[in-house]
């Protein structure tokens, strides 16, 4: 996850990315919603699932964001 979210909006240069970020709020890893909206392009066209938008712009943090990529990959394996 955090590769991806590196590769899709590049972090502020003082996070650590590498640490546990899992409930470090998005605004303080230096990622706006423009950044949430390209690492979910990225994971849709990867994993060839529909992320629930509203769900999405609720994930506050990279715990949460991963909660909702979890639900439609299950989702999809379900199907």
């Amino acid at each position: 996850m955090t590769a991806l979210l590196s590769e899709s909006a590049g972090a502020d240069e003082g996070v650590d990315m590498d640490g546990d970020i899992t409930d470090v709020p998005f605004d303080d890893l230096g990622y706006d919603s423009l950044a949430l909206l390209q690492t979910t392009g990225l994971i849709e066209r990867q994993w060839e699932v529909v992320l629930d938008e509203e769900a999405v712009s609720e994930a506050r943090t990279p715990g949460q964001y991963l909660e909702v990529v979890n639900q439609a990959l299950n989702a999809r394996a379900a199907a």
